[in-house]
């Protein structure tokens, strides 16, 4: 008889879990997967993919008004959005994606375990009061939003909360200035609200490239998102026999709100997983803290993605647990790269990224060795729009080998183009080898490959 009842137990039916199961099984491991929620995880459920359907939503209504710059004769009447129609069409959308997960993991041999996961030592684990032993366990719990303990903090929403609201907000104040926070705030402004942005620090993506995030901030403030920064929410408070909120803000102003939503950070899913029961060690955060081999302090225990101490993006976590499952259960060759890692806002207008910001870029190479090209124009699709909106394109190289070390860009589709040009950066593409590129005419795309004079405060 086995020793233990599985090889591999999953703890989370997210992205990097469901690809670890699904690997692992297919090379033969006997695996179990524990997922207390729907399958899919934070991405497919609240996050990456319905936030990405809003975000194609509110797009047409920029695309209605362009509409008349290029001839068509709309109806002259108010567009107006159907919120429970896209609601309903997101919810049905994700319920296929859910299906086609369980179908993928039973079709592979994983024995999906519903319920909540709980260890009891190095080697078991309890699902909603059933024990199962396994030689090893990989944690891939994600994360969960953050909302401080302000007064009056019950009445705010997370992003989990976005998705399925009774009404669409007239306003909306989002607290936070990452990833989801200028996201919902550009999404929902599209979609008609009217939204206020809250952030703390002096400006918003402070983890991207200065130039590309004041350049977006622009854009948005443009779009009609009216943007605090330098100042935060003290209080929120739902007016006496109202549903409207008031958020009191710390540089003594107030904000009228419909819903407000905070989306400041995510904290490693690790409460009530036991942890402590098995001796893994966290970070200050509660993270699992795990070597170059995605290994925590115990050796049969390993974590991806989001509830580790390493980088929190989806295709990260997917790729992690494709390292682990082939250094576990393959040839054990397969490596990860952090370094030209791509990445997407999804606002309008998208920032994309790979690679360093500036910053980074000088801190890591020599302020001296970084040469710095951008451009900043009118994309030809608004010659006849009727809209403003501009396009910023930026490349870091590194003097000393010519290699293009950091690549950003604001602007329409950005996270397509990116994602295209980090092949090259990862394979070393240096400033030269995007001289010698043909450009595709007319597009924006082209812009990185005829960049040639250098910007010139950096000259």
């Amino acid at each position: 008889m086995p020793r233990f009842d599985f090889d591999l137990l999953v703890i989370g039916g997210g992205s990097g879990g469901v690809r670890a199961a699904r690997m692992a099984a297919a090379a033969g491991v006997r695996v179990g997967l524990a997922e207390r929620s729907a399958l899919g995880g934070t991405c497919v459920n609240v996050g990456c993919i319905p936030k990405k359907l809003y975000s194609f939503a509110a797009g047409y209504a920029s695309a209605f008004k362009e509409a008349g710059g290029y001839g068509w004769k709309l109806p002259e009447v108010r567009e107006k959005l159907d919120w429970d129609h896209l609601k309903a069409g997101r919810a049905k959308e994700i319920t296929r994606l859910n299906g086609v997960y369980q179908d993928l993991l039973v079709r592979s041999g994983v024995v999906l375990l519903p319920g909540h996961a709980c260890f009891e030592g190095a080697h078991a684990v309890v699902v909603d009061g059933r024990r199962y032993t396994a030689e090893r366990v990989l944690v891939a719990t994600g994360g969960t939003p953050r909302v401080p303990g302000i007064a009056g903090h019950q009445h705010a929403v997370i992003s989990d909360a976005m998705f399925d609201l009774d009404r669409l907000p007239d306003r909306l104040v989002v607290v936070g200035g990452g990833y989801i926070a200028c996201e919902f705030a550009s999404i929902f402004s599209g979609l008609g609200s009217k939204v206020a942005l809250v952030h703390r620090r002096e400006h918003l993506l402070s983890d991207f490239d200065e130039d590309a995030a004041h350049f977006l901030e622009r854009e948005l403030t443009a779009a009609g998102v009216d943007i605090r920064t330098g100042t935060e929410v003290r209080a929120l408070e739902r007016r006496s026999g109202e549903e409207r909120l008031v958020a009191t803000l710390s540089d003594g102003s107030a904000l009228d709100a419909a819903t407000v939503l905070y989306a400041i950070g995510r904290t490693p899913r690790t409460e009530g997983l036991g942890l402590e029961s098995a001796g893994v060690q966290l970070d200050a955060v509660g993270a699992i803290v795990v070597d170059a081999h995605y290994c925590s302090s115990v050796p049969s225990i390993y974590a991806v993605g989001d509830v580790s101490s390493r980088k929190q993006l989806t295709p990260v976590a997917i790729a992690e647990a494709m390292v682990v499952v082939d250094q576990l259960y393959g040839s054990g060759t397969r490596r990860l790269n952090y370094e030209f890692i791509p990445t997407a806002v999804f606002t309008h207008p998208q920032l994309a990224s790979c690679g360093y910001s500036e910053r980074e870029a000088r801190a890591r190479f020599g302020p001296e060795n970084i040469v710095v090209f951008s451009s900043d124009f009118k994309a030809l699709r608004h010659s006849l729009s009727g809209r403003n909106e501009r396009t910023f394109a930026k490349l870091l190289v590194n003097r000393l080998d010519d290699r293009v070390v950091g690549l950003h860009m604001v602007g329409e589709e950005a996270g397509e183009i990116v994602q295209g040009f980090a092949v090259a950066m990862n394979v070393g593409a240096t400033k030269a080898h995007f001289d010698a590129t043909i450009g595709v005419h007319p597009t924006v795309a082209e812009e990185f490959v005829t960049l040639r004079a250098r910007t010139p405060q950096q000259a």
